[in-house]
């Protein structure tokens, strides 16, 4: 096994999917020793003209490198792909960044653990093109001392940031970090669409809306330390205003005929919470209508 060719430690990918291929071209570009391997022999040509090692199985893509990187369909096809060279994966890392949840995050490093195998679980936070610039997050979850003993080879992909060694919370994060992803999303369309009824610019719009928020960041910084005391003082504005707030949305909204059901979602959950008695409370409190559901 070659490990350290020109200091550079060597890798393998299994899956090139437009994931995989962009980790491997990442690995490459950056000098590694790289051995790919996929279901689907053509897809790895690209890269192998590019200097990569094409594995004709598995096992032999196994065997060339001591960091493992595995990137496919669900989490049986990992299995489905692994189980058969167990043998050949003790004392070697496997860094997992298929998507998945973190029940299944959780399994994997158990079979991984049986196996003799050390285990990383990851999420990649941006799509193939993002690949490489350090400005993206790749979150790991699992044992820290493997992450910090192959963090120079994983920061090739993007920023490495570890969440502890449970090995669900890459999963976990990833999850809830694609479902803040869709609201922002959603709210920057719902927006666009209503500021663009009356003739502004998609561009000009969002030029503002981005400065805008840098300051929900700061809000959300703040009541964080609220949900984690479970105190919601009302010091910046109240649920009860909010309310006030969003009726002025909802009208601009229904006046030029645009889709309103995103503003009655929020409006729904802060009614509750006010029916609740918590209209004096910050908009954090809206957490507690989540949690019920």
């Amino acid at each position: 096994m070659n490990d350290h060719v020109n200091d550079k430690p060597s890798v393998t990918v299994l899956g090139l999917g437009q994931m995989g291929a962009a980790l491997a071209d990442a690995l490459l570009a950056a000098g590694h020793p790289t051995t790919v391997w996929n279901r689907t022999p053509a897809r790895a040509e690209p890269l192998a003209a590019r200097g990569a090692v094409h594995a004709a199985s598995v096992a032999e893509a196994v065997e060339a490198s001591e960091l493992v990187l595995v990137c496919v369909l669900d989490y049986a096809a990992v299995r489905e792909l692994l189980a058969p060279v167990a043998g050949r994966l003790r004392g070697r890392v496997l860094v997992n960044l298929t998507t998945g949840s973190p029940e299944q995050a959780r399994a994997e490093a158990e079979w991984a653990a049986e196996h003799g195998v050390g285990y990383l679980d990851g999420g990649v936070m941006t799509t193939p093109p993002g690949v490489g610039d350090p400005a993206n997050m790749v979150l790991y979850s699992g044992d820290p001392e493997l992450l910090a003993a192959h963090h120079d080879t994983l920061a090739v992909l993007g920023d490495p940031v570890g969440l502890g060694a449970d090995p669900g919370l890459a999963s976990l994060y990833d999850a809830g970090l694609l479902g803040l992803m869709w609201s922002v999303f959603g709210g920057w369309l719902h927006a666009t669409a209503l500021a663009g009824a009356d003739g502004v610019a998609a561009r000009d719009f969002t030029a503002v809306a981005n400065r805008w928020l840098r300051t929900v960041a700061w809000f959300m910084t703040g009541y964080a330390e609220q949900i984690d005391a479970g105190v919601y003082p009302g010091d910046d504005a109240t649920i009860d205003v909010q309310i006030a707030a969003i009726g002025h949305l909802l009208h601009a909204s229904a006046d030029r005929g645009v889709d309103t059901r995103l503003p009655e979602l929020h409006l729904e959950l802060m009614r509750a919470a006010a029916a609740g008695g918590h209209g004096g409370d910050s908009y954090a409190r809206i957490i507690e209508e989540f949690r019920k559901k």
